[in-house]
């Protein structure tokens, strides 16, 4: 499976989204559809981006209980998304009842994806408020181990994590990397930020790029440069 680049189109409205998406002639781009635009638009979305002929990789962060995320999977399952994901906080029980829920009847899938922590999740805020005293980057490999295991296909981690997680997990487990930034943009509320080509070099298998494609004065030529610098 080759690297590939997926824009966030974090708009909150159909019409934006698809006046943002008519820039691109050519190659259509993977997108992300995350809460708030899913949210705003529902599956309707989801079946209008798939015709135009995007992958899309739905990103709705589910955690429940395992019958329900089951449930809930085998509905998102029928939008015939590219890629889905969950929280690993979920347990493997949960994991393994959102692959039971996903698997269509012919037995094709969606890309499986967990969310280990969030970049909002401090080491502090891990200790202080979920009790959780373990440093977060041990806690990070951990949940991602808990989620190969589980049969997922990879998870969502930070570029500098990508070596690790293949590390542990094998280079066939793959990874999701948001906090992508140009060398000479702007960071934005972004701290910790890599660069495409960085991120190809440190093992990342997708980068999800938001701000820096969707808000450049010319959003094709920015992700013309995302691909070159990531894919080549």
């Amino acid at each position: 499976m080759g690297k590939d680049v997926i824009i966030a189109c974090d708009f909150n409205s159909k019409e934006e989204t698809l006046a943002f998406l008519d820039k691109f002639s050519g190659k259509k781009p993977y997108v992300k559809i995350g809460m708030e635009l899913f949210y705003a638009e529902g599956p309707a979305i989801v079946r209008a981006l798939k015709e135009r002929g995007h992958q899309i990789f739905l990103d709705l962060k589910l955690h429940d209980i395992p019958n329900t995320v089951k449930k809930a999977m085998a509905v998102l399952s029928r939008l015939d998304v590219d890629m889905v994901n969950l929280h690993a906080a979920g347990t493997r029980a949960m994991m393994e009842g959102a692959l039971e829920g996903v698997t269509r009847p012919d037995g094709s899938r969606p890309l499986v994806i967990a969310v280990t922590q969030l970049t909002s999740t401090s080491q502090e805020r891990m200790a202080e408020e979920l009790l959780i005293p373990t440093p977060i980057d041990e806690t990070v490999m951990h949940y991602a181990a808990n989620a190969a295991q589980a049969g997922l296909d990879g998870v969502v981690c930070a570029p500098l994590e990508a070596g690790k997680v293949h590390q542990r997990c094998g280079e066939g487990f793959l990874t999701i990397t948001p906090g992508i930034r140009f060398a000479d943009g702007e960071k934005g509320d972004q701290v910790r930020v890599t660069t495409p080509a960085q991120a190809k070099e440190l093992g990342s298998d997708y980068i999800v790029v938001g701000r820096p494609i969707t808000q450049a004065a010319d959003p094709v030529a920015a992700y013309q440069r995302c691909v070159k610098e990531f894919v080549g």
